[in-house]
């Protein structure tokens, strides 16, 4: 089919880049943005502007918060769906288990708790008879806050990297996988085309054609970043793995992976299953100062980031204490775990196998739940350097062919530019809408989160309808005004947003910078006027390139009419 390896490997690198490429581009996109969902999350919910707080005491402040939680309504809903009978009243379900979740960036705190029911499953292969009940807390109080506020950095944004917010028989989830699979392929078949890579490293002309210029910025990114994106690629296939790809141990082994859990308890010491026999709590304040000592005593940072207990009011209880692991990369708890009823350590998480640290790093250089700033801006130059690559790789496959398909009379050009607008700068549309209506709209308003997320895809929608209206020129060979005209339309409402934040909450950047100074919307906010400026500056440049552009096609049809009026003349003449 090809003369050579290397042109089956261009093929290979020039097609499923582009079909995926699409996904790449929001996997990066909004994984760079992840890296900071918590201050996004404070810039959008302001009555969670405060400074981070520790995990708070147990017996003082989150026992009657636990004491006071329910089963959420919507898991009321969907676990009705799945077992035989009505669910006994809310009021009435024992607690069986609870959580307790907090980084060092997290000013509020998230609680959860799994309540026991007595109905019988529809399925008989479903053994999870737990209603869930969840909610986000004041740690400095207990208050709660109301849960229908959209985290846009948290629980939008992040889940749209790695599952693009479709939820529907977790598909999102195997499209982003597969988009991974093929960008490693896709990096392979790169560095087999370019042959001369280190050359590419430093050659960028931007004063030359857009083809040769889009090409020149594709080869340089993507250089530049290999080893980020190769790694994220593979460590984001690996952490799901086990849960979605080859989800073996839920499906075909899961009599081996029951059996396993079993064997797992009796060898750690904490108990599968619950004796029956009613047991009180003991202080966990005073377990966590046990744990908080041993930690010390190993010569570690003792804050504690996530506190479990199982069992609850029985005596086969435990209570598991979770180091928040922040000062490192790797994603570690070194968890203690107690006997619920009278604090004695039943295990100490023993030091880990070489497999187990290999995966723990890995998992925690994805995650980065680390506390180093200046690594955390690197990954976002590293997710935005990945999106100027896939962006300038859409633009070398327009302007490659574009010429050629317009000769044919071809729509082909015309449909690709149409979607890498949609992508590019409407994606970036659609993620300053949710931002701007979220200051817009009343914090008290019913469904607020439903309304942003409407807002999300009906801006996205719009920005796609305006590229499609607007590429015509392309199929004539021509520039698409699109991409231009989203530019400022971005940079508008990044801008909007802005004003928006200081009049609706007061927080100007001269306060969040100097008098009172709260970095996480400061953060937000220059980010926001950074693309505000870029996208002016990238508007300005489309048009120069335009009229460079128009320039010799108008000389070129003066000439044609010269000609055309010549011929006329001669044939008046005979």
């Amino acid at each position: 089919m090809f003369s050579s390896f290397r042109l089956s490997m261009t093929w290979v690198h020039t097609w499923f880049g582009l079909v995926l490429g699409f996904v790449l581009m929001i996997c990066f996109f909004f994984g760079a943005l992840s890296v900071f969902d918590r201050e996004i999350d404070r810039w959008a919910i302001p009555e969670t502007r405060f400074e981070p707080q520790p995990m708070p005491s147990y017996d003082h402040l989150l026992k009657p918060v636990f004491e006071q939680l329910r089963a959420h309504p919507d898991d009321m809903v969907a676990t009705a769906a799945r077992v035989i009978g009505d669910l006994p009243h809310p009021d009435t379900m024992p607690m069986a288990s609870f959580y307790a979740y907090t980084t060092h960036r997290d000013p509020v705190l998230s609680i959860g708790a799994e309540f026991s029911i007595p109905n019988k499953p529809k399925n008989a292969a479903d053994d999870h008879l737990h209603v869930h009940g969840w909610a986000t807390i004041d740690p400095r109080t207990g208050a709660a806050i109301p849960d229908d506020a959209l985290k846009i950095g948290s629980q939008w944004f992040y889940p749209m990297h790695y599952s693009l917010n479709w939820h529907w028989k977790n598909i999102g989830y195997y499209v982003v996988g597969l988009a991974a699979f093929i960008m490693l392929a896709a990096l392979v078949t790169g560095v087999i085309m370019h042959r001369k890579i280190f050359r590419e490293l430093f050659t960028f002309r931007p004063k030359k054609r857009t083809q040769r210029s889009a090409l020149d910025l594709h080869n340089m990114t993507g250089v530049v970043a290999l080893p980020f994106h190769f790694f994220f690629a593979f460590t984001g296939l690996v952490i799901f793995a086990s849960f979605f790809y080859f989800p073996l141990s839920h499906t075909m082994l899961k009599p081996l992976h029951d059996q396993h859990e079993i064997l797992e308890a009796e060898r750690t010491g904490l108990p599968h299953e619950a004796a029956g026999i009613a047991a009180p709590m003991a202080s966990v304040d005073a377990m966590v100062a046990e744990a908080k000592r041993r930690w010390a005593a190993r010569d570690m940072a003792g804050e504690v980031g996530f506190l479990f207990a199982d069992h609850l009011g029985d005596q086969n209880g435990y209570v598991s204490i979770y180091r928040a692991g922040s000062d490192r990369v790797a994603l570690v708890g070194e968890g203690i775990h107690f006997k619920a009823s009278t604090g004695e350590v039943l295990r100490e998480d023993p030091p880990r196998t070489v497999v187990s640290e290999v995966n723990e790093f890995l998992t925690g250089l994805h995650l980065q739940h680390f506390e180093h700033w200046l690594l955390r801006w690197l990954y976002v130059i590293g997710g935005l350097l990945g999106c100027i690559c896939i962006a300038t790789g859409f633009i070398f496959f327009v302007e490659k062919r574009k010429q050629q398909h317009a000769k044919n009379n071809s729509q082909g050009s015309r449909i690709v530019d149409a979607l890498a607008v949609t992508t590019v700068t409407g994606m970036l549309i659609a993620t300053l809408a949710i931002l701007v209506v979220n200051r817009l709209l009343p914090a008290d308003l019913a469904g607020k989160g439903d309304w942003e997320e409407r807002a999300f895809w009906g801006a996205w929608v719009l920005a796609f309808l305006h590229a499609a209206w607007r590429s015509a020129p392309v199929a004539r060979a021509a520039f698409n005004p699109a991409w231009r005209e989203q530019c400022w339309i971005a940079a508008t409402l990044a801008i909007a947003a802005v004003l928006l934040n200081w009049i609706s909450t007061g927080d100007h950047l001269i306060k969040t910078l100097f008098t009172d100074t709260y970095w996480a919307v400061a953060g937000v906010d220059l980010s926001l006027l950074a693309t505000a400026v870029l996208s002016v500056v990238a508007a300005r440049k489309l048009k120069l390139r335009e009229q460079a552009a128009a320039v010799p096609d108008a000389k070129v049809a003066q000439g044609r009419a010269v000609n055309s009026l010549e011929m006329a003349a001669e044939v008046n003449h005979g």
